[in-house]
């Protein structure tokens, strides 16, 4: 086994993870050791995917302001977010966008050549700054031009599958990574760590997240000792295109593009007048389903029912220069033109508002760890994310997580290999190989993901929630009797999924359970059997904690310092 040695290492190379590389590379005056480690290439990040826009109170002088895009973001929360870190973001968030615009971004603008912001759901005021609809890429590629000239410190792991965080007296003290490039397993050391893996999209089968995106710094995290909070609530986003999932931004609305049925109705001036097709996303996305439901949908072969986004009244001179992705898409994917026709849509699992607990740094409960991004909670969205929020999350939280990681790495000496704990690691690996095991692990990945699409969607109910529950509980038992056709270690696709299957089940199990428990309607966590807020009881985060026989809950109260919670209406 080879041993790599590093100041900072950094798993995950998105928005979150390159924020956090440059921050802690500006910090250490470019003499940190700083090690990125992905299961991609550095620039196939998920985070490339985010389209819309990423919001900042930039318009002070024109009516906006940080307590309403507070207020916006604790409303939409439906009051389940720490309202200190709230208060925390949007103060630090008009800096990132700057910072970006120093470093070369080419924003979308205006006339006037300040930078352009657009509408989106939740938000009273156009706050969503944007790059056309193409706006995590370029912020990713900034980044990534910007973190350049910092190469000599920078030590790269592109394709390296990371199978267990080492944790020795209550440190972070490696990764075990199998170097798919290379077959090798390695040992990759460091001072601290800083988790930046994003989401679990793909628990669902229906979804706007890339094959990619599978949890597994979630559930490495979760198996390590560290808690996983409010998983519970997964968002919804009202326009995944059919069949496919692939997400339609909400930009298409924020331009002005409108949710019909299929009477041709705006149906949206039923359950949010005020807002339209701009309230939050858990609204927007009960509501189609409501429509759906009631048979104003569109009949589909691939039995998703679903209703139009239509953009067609924009113009073909708005959509090729506001949304050219979204058109560029449609026409690759379905043969559709929405300068001619519109789009069919439904809603779509898209974000993990849980994630590991830190604090208002990014601070794990282990001393030298953090996280930052979708993987992390540090409760900004709640029990429902407002759109633009995510990308700015993690903005604020890399750059925060790799200050302060950054600063400890200087100022800690290094401890001693945990050569034993990653050598067991590759000893199961080697098991995986011997197996005999007659199940087949791409066969139980499939039965996950359709069992959490028909009991973890849009509406839930107690039944249904148990019975899902029951079979991922059935699928873990047989996820035990699996086996791999290759036997190597250099670009084992096959043993890759292998893993990530085991990391799927087990994020979904932490989700469905804290589902089951929480006996409240609350954002996007919407169950029939208890259809209103519960604040008296569970105004309260729900915590996950790690035994072998299953997550143990927990639950930590939510801070409210600003404003006490009241009815959620738009």
């Amino acid at each position: 086994m080879e041993v790599y040695n590093h100041d900072l290492v950094i798993l995950g190379t998105g928005l979150a993870g390159l924020r956090a590389a440059l921050e802690a590379a500006r910090q250490g005056k470019g003499e940190l050791d700083i090690a990125l480690v992905s299961k991609l290439q550095l620039m196939r990040a998920h985070s490339v995917a985010a389209e819309g826009g990423t919001a900042a109170v930039l318009r002070q002088d024109e009516g906006d302001s940080h307590e309403l895009h507070a207020w916006d973001t604790v409303k939409g929360s439906d009051f389940l977010a720490d309202q200190d870190v709230v208060d925390f973001f949007v103060h630090e968030m008009p800096k990132e966008i700057l910072h970006l615009d120093h470093w070369g971004i080419p924003w979308s603008r205006r006339e006037d050549g300040r930078i352009a912001q657009r509408p989106f759901g939740g938000h009273t005021f156009p706050r969503a700054v944007f790059a056309a609809d193409k706006t995590g890429l370029l912020e990713m590629q900034t980044l990534y031009d910007t973190l350049m000239q910092y190469t000599k410190k920078i030590n790269r792991y592109d394709e390296g599958f990371v199978t267990s965080i080492v944790i020795e007296n209550n440190r972070f003290a490696g990764l075990a990574m199998v170097d798919m490039i290379n077959g090798r397993f390695v040992l990759i050391r460091g001072k601290a760590l800083i988790i930046a893996t994003g989401g679990a999209g793909q628990i669902f089968g229906f979804t706007t997240y890339s094959e990619t995106v599978t949890g597994d710094g979630l559930a490495m995290a979760y198996r390590s000792g560290l808690p996983l909070k409010d998983m519970e609530f997964i968002q919804f986003h009202p326009t995944g295109l059919i069949p496919s999932g692939i997400l339609m931004t909400e930009a298409c609305r924020g331009e002005g593009g409108t949710l019909l049925n299929n009477q041709g109705e705006r149906f949206m001036s039923k359950y949010a007048p005020s807002k339209m097709e701009l309230a939050p996303r858990d609204m927007v996305s009960r509501s189609e389903m409501t429509e759906i439901e009631e048979g104003s949908g569109f009949p589909s072969p691939e039995g998703f029912d679903y209703i139009h986004l239509d953009l067609r009244h924009l113009g073909r001179e708005k959509i090729l220069e506001r949304l050219p992705l979204i058109r560029e898409v449609t026409i690759k994917h379905i043969g559709l033109d929405p300068i001619e026709k519109p789009i069919p849509i439904r809603p779509v699992a898209h974000y993990t508002m849980g994630g590991v607990h830190t604090d208002i740094k990014g601070h794990t409960p282990i001393e030298n760890i953090w996280a930052a991004g979708e993987v992390a909670c540090v409760s900004l969205h709640g029990a429902n994310r407002l759109g633009a929020n995510s990308t700015a999350e993690c903005l604020v939280w890399g750059r925060v997580a790799g200050a302060e990681a950054a600063q400890y790495a200087v100022n800690t000496s290094a401890g001693e290999a945990p050569v034993e704990a990653a050598q067991a690691e590759l000893t199961k690996i080697e098991a995986l190989f011997q197996s005999k095991g007659n199940e087949d692990h791409y066969q139980i990945r499939k039965e996950l993901r359709k069992t959490l699409d028909a009991h973890m969607g849009v509406f839930r109910t107690g039944e249904g929630i148990q019975a899902g529950l029951n079979k991922i509980r059935e699928l873990k038992d047989r996820y035990k009797y699996i086996s791999v056709k290759d036997k190597s270690l250099r670009y084992n696709t096959d043993l890759e999924r292998a893993i990530e299957t085991g990391f799927m089940i087990d994020v979904a199990e932490v989700a469905t359970l804290g589902a089951l428990t929480r006996t409240e309607s609350r954002g996007g966590h919407a169950r029939r059997d208890y259809k209103t807020r519960d604040d008296e009881i569970w105004l309260k985060h729900t915590m996950a904690c790690f035994t072998p026989d299953g997550p143990e809950l927990d639950y930590i109260p939510v801070n409210v310092s600003m404003w006490k919670p009241v009815e959620r209406k738009y």
